[in-house]
């Protein structure tokens, strides 16, 4: 299926690993124009190298470092059709364990970045007349599961999915989610689990998943692309779940 996102200006937070890494080469495999950030700058190398990507080392739970990206971007690309917001991280324990501080650190770089970038994005896709905003969101921003700061985090960024789609979409900018389920790509926390335990995901899997199996980072690519492009025209506001039967919800 042709989506006819060729040539177009994406660029994908958190880029270089996991799902970051599977939406910005589902894009490239589309001949979009793809830009990428993170804080490894090492990672962001290796990405040029291999894909050919404009990288951007940046901590983006800083506010000026998310201005630069936009400013750098747009002096690179002359103007962004796509963002994908998808950096984000694991914070604290459970909430007794867990200091208001984390917490803030858990909305700064999941949540509040999303929301500056996306207000510095939109206002380039607004004076164009058309763009797409994705959000990658969590199940566990829908239901219980996971860490409670992010969760909280995610939570958020679901709802203000919703409530910034309905601001602009009168300007033909859609704003859109998708909340992967339980993702396998090799990190920290899946080697963790598997060194302690080599049938984790499969147990994992039988026991959680009705698919039967944890989901592919491609598979979030594959919807990604999909979302960003004219086919998904009539999605709005909506954060779409991604994740082989996982969640519990009925919607």
């Amino acid at each position: 299926m042709d989506l006819n996102l060729k040539g177009k200006k994406v660029l994908v937070t958190g880029g270089t690993k996991g799902i970051g890494k599977a939406i910005t080469e589902s894009f490239l495999k589309e001949e979009a124009q793809v830009g990428i950030t993170a804080r490894s700058n090492t990672e962001l190398l290796k990405m040029k190298k291999d894909l050919g990507v404009q990288i951007y080392p940046k901590d983006l739970a800083k506010h000026d470092a998310r201005e630069q990206l936009i400013s750098e971007f747009l002096g690179d690309f002359n103007s962004i059709d796509v963002l994908v917001n998808n950096v984000g991280a694991s914070h604290g324990e459970g909430v007794l364990k867990t200091p208001p501080r984390i917490f803030e650190e858990a909305m700064d770089l999941n949540f509040l970045s999303a929301v500056h970038l996306s207000q510095l994005a939109s206002k380039q896709m607004i004076n164009k007349g058309q763009g797409v905003i994705i959000n990658i969101s969590s199940i566990y921003g829908k239901e219980a599961g996971g860490l409670p700061s992010y969760n909280a985090s995610k939570a958020a960024l679901i709802s203000f999915t919703k409530s910034f789609s309905s601001e602009v979409i009168k300007d033909n900018v859609r704003v859109i989610g998708i909340a992967p389920g339980a993702i396998f790509h090799p990190n920290k926390e899946w080697s963790r689990r598997l060194a302690h335990d080599p049938d984790f995901l499969e147990k994992y899997a039988r026991d959680r998943i009705p698919a039967g199996r944890l989901g592919k980072t491609e598979e979030i690519g594959n919807v990604a692309v999909f979302l960003a492009s004219d086919k998904a025209s009539w999605i709005v506001g909506s954060t779409v779940t991604v994740d082989g039967g996982q969640s519990r919800l009925n919607f």
